[in-house]
């Protein structure tokens, strides 16, 4: 497919949308109105007659819990498209929602995507949003967006570091004058701290737990550095050697055990990105510190860790959660800075 002409985008409809299709949740801002959808990037599907039963965050409530005919997708899988077939019709669903339903729009869009996917993964992406309606397509950078959606000054010539740890990918970039000037991106995040603590239960305790008790324990107890409070929490499960349903109460310093190997990958990769940034732009980062953005970065006590570890100032963006879509919806109406970040193949 050939490269489209940003400048096309001159003559902008609020229909346009800007997405942000992750792993874990998809968000969808429209101009003038902001964020309209954001919901988990999961559909059920009725294996019988391959019908769509729920997306989003009705299909979540499905997880682990569906009979033999209806199954639950996560299309997206560490960033990128899994299942090309139920991407497209999780997008179709979550952009006839984003228009209340009107069929006969046809949107142009802009979705962000992982910094290091290949051009097969991202011709998918492109491909999946046109097939679900889009006009036109355009491809940004996530570490890109989450830093304008962090507020970050990327155009100016300074060094700007972000760290976005999504559900499936965590990227890290250095970013001066619009550009990255280098970026590394991790296929360990979210997800991955999730399934680091369904192992460990299973290894320390013989106990099978479902993906959605993962991420509670995750958000209610997990954390990247000690806490200056114990917290505990108590789990269901399935006891592997009865086959019976059993309780176990955690603690934090186990979970904090558990999420070690995903955590040292991050800080590794941090500190990888570090090493590679000329020295110009190093000083500027000595002074601004490091920005984190991204559901992942939530993890208690992570810019601690950080912080102990590099020896910089981290500091959390605003929120997080939707510095993506909101860098990405940004786009809409910056015409010239959306030509320059803009992914042509």
């Amino acid at each position: 497919m050939g490269v489209m002409n940003p400048l096309s985008w001159l003559s902008i409809f609020s229909s346009d949308l800007a997405i942000d299709l992750g792993t874990a949740n998809t968000l969808i801002f429209i101009r003038n109105k902001g964020i309209v959808v954001c919901e988990p990037s999961i559909v059920a599907i009725n294996i019988k007659n391959n019908r769509v039963e729920a997306v989003g965050t009705e299909a979540k409530e499905m997880l682990g819990k569906t009979p033999s005919n209806i199954v639950a997708i996560q299309p997206m899988k560490e960033g990128v498209i899994a299942d090309f077939e139920v991407t497209e019709r999780m997008l179709d669903y979550f952009i006839k929602k984003a228009h209340n339903r009107r069929v006969a729009v046809r949107p142009r869009i802009i979705i962000s995507v992982p910094s290091e996917i290949t051009q097969v993964e991202r011709r998918a992406v492109r491909d999946s949003a046109l097939k679900a309606g889009a006009s036109e397509v355009y491809l940004v950078e996530q570490a890109m967006v989450a830093a304008i959606g962090a507020g970050l000054p990327i155009t100016e010539p300074t060094g700007n570091m972000i760290v976005d740890i999504g559900g499936g990918t965590t990227d890290v970039a250095v970013i001066s004058l619009a550009g990255i000037v280098f970026c590394k991106s991790l296929r360990v995040a979210g997800n991955e701290m999730d399934q680091s603590i369904i192992r460990y239960i299973k290894k320390q305790y013989r106990l099978l737990i479902g993906e959605r008790t993962a991420e509670d324990v995750k958000i209610n107890i997990g954390s990247a550095y000690a806490l200056d409070k114990q917290l505990e929490m108590e789990i269901k499960g399935r006891d592997l050697e009865t086959g019976l349903p059993k309780g176990l109460t955690l603690t934090d310093s186990e979970i904090r055990e558990a999420l070690t190997p995903a955590v040292d990958s991050i800080v590794e990769t941090i500190k990888i990105t570090l090493e590679k940034t000329p020295p110009a732009l190093s000083a500027d980062i000595v002074d601004r510190g490091i920005i984190l953005a991204g559901g992942g970065a939530l993890l208690r006590n992570l810019d601690k860790r950080l912080r102990e570890e590099t020896g910089l100032p981290v500091s959390l963006a605003e929120d997080p959660l939707t510095c993506v879509v909101l860098g990405t919806g940004a786009m809409l109406t910056n015409i010239n800075l959306l030509r320059k970040i803009s992914l042509t193949s």
